[in-house]
């Protein structure tokens, strides 16, 4: 028994040593490297903080980074965030997992805010049983191969490559389940966009990804093969986009994979840079020479992307058009807004440069209007219209569809960590690292995809309806109202003007 004991007793002993020792091991590591990393403050030439406040100015930089996190968990309100704030990120959300997105006691929003959108319910509600499915549009009326769709809210450009490989996945297979179209991004058209078998629109941008030789000029073998498959729908000559107007897409070289050089058509591991503009189009003339060149060659409808900022450029536009002939036209335009999102851009262009929707969509409708060319080309707008009030809003102004990115980011689980240019996104939804990807499974993701986008009309559908509309398409300008700085409201024909009398 005493033998056991002594055991014991030696054993704790010698553990308790080696625990002690242990202990001074790791001061004497912490010890070292604190003096290591001192030095290095002390005498580095780069960061004043550190050089003047050795291993403490080191904590800045961590308070920085977890200032983003305790912002939007704890500090920020439900309507005070940008980009998008957590009401209308929680919105999204619950509609992509088809939870209850009714709320209780009252609402969050200071509807007395000047610029807030009001909508005029009827006195006469439409019944369910009243309710219409909306309308078709024609794309391309003057084309080999028109483009019949009802569908209202629509998968926006998100490039493969600016968006992993498992997103791309998951957006196609849930725009195929929710009945909407899908458009590349100027990234060109992968088999990952084709393999869930929705419509796509094929975007060419400015360094003509995909359909491109080795100058960069357009393959016509590469070009045919593209817009050649079915599912391939239109094609969008990609002007501008709102996150960066006149400057080209940037993809940094970390996220130029072998897979996206070889789709693109571009260098391994090298950042893609595209011109700020179509080096083939200089004027509104050559813009209409290659729509139509597009058109005759694909026999598919060509419409253009961009962001208005110079009034007199459309002013323009619709000019040369009515010159030429209204079948010269493009088949739509896609209004991008000053505030759209994108995975790199340079924050000067990001917040002062272009013309947000809520002022570009009513100028271009009504331009078209205008000039006799409404009926003929068709307007999709885009921007932050994330949540139904946003959607139905441009509806009455006067577009024809909607397109978005960042709600169908959202819907596939993004949680705004601001990390798209640095291949580190947490949720694998713009990364190429296979590690961070897992977390995103794609079954999964498409049934939310398909959730959110169906959840999105029949919102919208709700507002229609106690507009005393049978379906969404109806609305008009008459039928929202918008918040003055008296916090009194006015009519958006008497703001805007009034929209097609004939619709």
């Amino acid at each position: 028994m005493n033998s056991l004991v002594r055991l014991s007793d030696s054993f704790f002993s010698t553990m308790a040593t080696l625990l002690a020792n242990g202990f001074i091991i790791a001061v004497g590591v912490m010890f070292a490297l604190a003096v290591f990393y001192y030095i290095i403050d002390v005498t580095q030439t780069q960061h004043t903080i550190r050089r003047n406040y050795p291993l403490i100015g080191r904590f800045r930089y961590l308070f920085e980074r977890l200032g983003e996190f305790f912002r939007q968990y704890f500090f920020s309100m439900d309507r005070e965030e940008l980009p998008f704030n957590r009401a209308q990120r929680s919105w999204v959300y619950r509609a992509a997992k088809n939870l209850d997105n009714t709320q209780p006691f009252g609402s969050t929003r200071d509807n007395d805010r000047s610029g807030h959108i009001i909508f005029v319910n009827a006195g006469f509600a439409v019944l369910d049983e009243e309710a219409t499915t909306p309308e078709t549009i024609v794309f391309g009326p003057h084309c080999r191969e028109p483009y019949r769709s009802n569908s209202l809210f629509n998968i926006s450009g998100m490039s493969f490559g600016a968006i992993s490989k498992p997103a791309v996945q998951a957006l196609s297979r849930g725009a195929a389940m929710a009945g909407c179209w899908m458009c590349t991004g100027e990234g060109a058209l992968s088999e990952f966009h084709l393999e869930g078998g929705c419509d796509i629109i094929f975007q060419i941008g400015t360094a003509k990804y995909g359909v491109r030789d080795e100058q960069g000029n357009y393959s016509l073998a590469k070009l045919k093969d593209v817009t050649g498959k079915p599912q391939v729908k239109m094609i969008e000559l990609k002007l501008a986009q709102g996150a960066k107007p006149g400057k080209g897409g940037i993809l940094p070289g970390v996220k130029v994979t072998p897979e996206i050089a070889r789709i693109r058509g571009i260098p391994i591991g090298e950042a893609s840079i595209s011109p700020n503009r179509h080096t083939d189009i200089a004027n509104n003339v050559e813009l209409l020479e290659r729509i139509n060149w597009l058109r005759e060659f694909t026999g598919k409808p060509v419409g253009i992307k961009t962001v208005l900022g110079d009034e007199s450029w459309i002013e323009d536009l619709l000019q040369t058009i009515n010159a030429q002939g209204v079948e010269r036209a493009p088949d739509f335009i896609t209004l991008d807004s000053a505030d759209g999102g994108t995975g790199a851009a340079p924050m000067t262009l990001m917040d002062d440069v272009g013309l947000g929707i809520h002022e570009s969509l009513p100028l271009l409708v009504d331009k078209l209007l205008e000039h006799g060319l409404r009926d003929r080309i068709k307007v999709i707008c885009s921007g932050k219209l994330i949540n139904p009030a946003d959607v139905a809003w441009a509806l009455c102004v006067g577009a024809d569809a909607i397109n978005n990115a960042r709600g169908f980011m959202f819907s596939l689980g993004c949680i705004q960590a601001m990390q798209c240019n640095k291949n580190t996104c947490p949720t694998g939804i713009t990364t190429h690292d296979p590690k961070l990807q897992r977390g995103l499974v794609t079954s999964d993701k498409a049934e939310r995809v398909a959730n959110y986008q169906r959840n999105m009309i029949k919102e919208i559908s709700i507002i229609a309806h106690s507009c005393g509309v049978p379906n969404p398409r109806h609305l008009k300008r008459k039928h929202a109202r918008m918040v003055s700085t008296s916090s009194s409201s006015i009519s958006l024909v008497n703001y805007y003007g009034q929209h097609d009398p004939s619709k």
